[in-house]
């Protein structure tokens, strides 16, 4: 087998080698990335369900407080 045909397929498993190193850390950066992303959802779900009783709470205390909103725009 010439030299030539050696020195290419050397440089061909090299260039082959990096690409698949490369892809690997790409791998990886994702499933970090995937792994924190559900972490996040998780705290969001979280505060979603602390949050839910805003809402009615918020209608509760506009319904207490429109005796006091009716005195200020008679002033």
């Amino acid at each position: 087998m010439p030299v030539d045909a050696i020195v290419t397929l050397v440089v061909g498993a090299l260039i082959i080698a990096a690409a698949a190193l490369g892809l690997f850390r790409a791998i990886l950066h994702l499933r970090a990335t995937s792994q924190s992303l559900a972490a996040l959802d998780g705290g969001v779900q979280v505060i979603v369900a602390k949050t839910s009783t805003v809402a009615p709470v918020v209608a509760s205390v506009n319904a207490s407080l429109a005796p006091v909103r009716s005195f200020a725009e008679s002033i």
